[in-house]
């Protein structure tokens, strides 16, 4: 409960909108103590009087006339309107108060409005005037709960109708290719791997040393207070060239080529590229996905070796610090603790992982629909989707391996 005080209103009386006669403004109104509800747009308060409050403009409108709808109006014959919460409305806003205004009055009820601007005045007086010739569509059908899971359901099962559509037809045009090698565009084979292998290798490298610094340390911490400091190299080793390594170059290259395919066949496609391709006979999915799965078949696994590398150099170093273990001391443990399945494990997953980055991101990029929003919208998919993926199927790896015991 709160105190509201009595308010004036400063205009004329003539510019108030008048439909009816059952329209009547008061200068003043007597006030009583009330509790309004929370919500914004109309409540009823305890003192009968419907308040209407936020912004009565276009971007709101649907939700406004849905409240509308629903409100349960006092059963009174005579209604006040407080309209002195209003903090913004456009013609779109006075005209959905105007069109209540005058369903209430047909039903022989008398509404009374109280601090109401002038500008909020001429402006219902305007759309008043001339709100005969002017209808407001019809909102949407509310639906129901049913409906929206069959919308769903609908939605994601043609989605997938698609992508299996698109997984089948690369798989023919990549056994064509096997078929007929001189299809391949070697050309952009090579330009696709150095723009997402060679020039990838600084972020891979960076990221997996520091990676491997990280392992190493927080191992050494460990290690170090059971007094088996030689057993950082078994972790650094087999937790790098196992599952660490694949998986962060699998990650960065998602982020980086996957995103990359997606925008460009996705802005290609917005240009109708992609139609004018067609239209002179040459296949898209030719000149432009199988050349990408190709490059990133070769180019993954290549940075995976790399980043092994460069990661097990990491955690080398951070052993020599912390835990005093010499350099030769690290190799020749290394050799001797880490079994070659580790490193064919991890290698092995590349192509796994590039094949579905690949397809992720051409897929989205041939999913663009018209405009350049559905561009940034199916990049930002195809960056999540291909993750998602590279980590279900990392986790599918462990587990299968771990039923093999290898």
């Amino acid at each position: 409960m709160r105190g509201r005080r009595r308010a004036k209103q400063s205009f004329d009386p003539a510019s108030l909108p008048r439909n009816g006669d059952g329209v009547e403004t008061r200068h003043e109104y007597e006030g009583q103590m009330i509790a309004k509800a929370p919500q914004e747009g109309i409540s009823l308060g305890e003192d009968q009087v419907v308040y209407f409050d936020g912004d009565w403009t276009l971007p709101q409108l649907s939700a406004l006339e849905r409240r509308l709808a629903d409100f349960a109006w006092p059963t009174s014959p005579e209604l006040i309107w407080d309209l002195g919460g209003i903090r913004a409305i456009d013609t779109g806003g006075a005209w959905l108060l105007q069109r209540t205004l005058d369903a209430l009055q047909q039903k022989g009820r008398r509404v009374a409005l109280r601090r109401l601007s002038p500008a909020q005045a001429e402006l219902m007086q305007m759309v008043a005037r001339s709100g005969s010739a002017i209808q407001l569509p019809a909102s949407a059908p509310r639906m129901s709960g049913l409906e929206r899971i069959g919308r769903l359901v609908w939605r994601e099962g043609t989605e997938l109708r698609d992508a299996l559509a698109f997984l089948g037809e690369s798989v023919m045009r990549f056994f064509f290719t096997v078929a007929h090698p001189r299809t391949l565009r070697g050309r952009a084979l090579l330009k696709r791997v150095e723009l997402d292998g060679f020039n990838a290798l600084p972020i891979i490298g960076l990221l997996l040393f520091l990676v491997g610094t990280v392992i190493a340390y927080q191992g050494a911490e460990q290690l170090r207070a059971l007094g088996a400091n030689i057993y950082v190299v078994d972790l650094v080793g087999i937790s790098l060239l196992r599952e660490v390594a694949p998986l962060i170059t699998a990650i960065v290259i998602a982020g980086r080529s996957g995103a990359a395919y997606t925008a460009e066949i996705g802005t290609m496609k917005v240009t109708e590229e992609l139609d004018a391709m067609r239209t002179i006979g040459l296949s898209p999915m030719e000149l432009l996905v199988i050349p990408r799965i190709a490059a990133l078949v070769i180019a993954l696994p290549l940075l995976t070796v790399f980043g092994d590398l460069i990661g097990v150099f990491g955690g080398m170093l951070v052993s020599y610090g912390q835990l005093g273990i010499r350099f030769d001391e690290f190799i020749s443990r290394f050799r001797e603790a880490i079994a070659l399945r580790h490193y064919l494990i991890g290698i092995g997953k590349a192509p796994v992982f590039a094949i579905i980055i690949a397809l992720v991101g051409c897929y989205q990029g041939f999913q663009v629909r018209g405009s350049v929003e559905s561009v940034g919208r199916n990049t930002t998919t195809s960056v999540v989707q291909a993750i998602f993926l590279v980590i279900v199927f990392d986790a599918l790896f462990s587990i299968l391996l771990s039923w093999w015991k290898l």
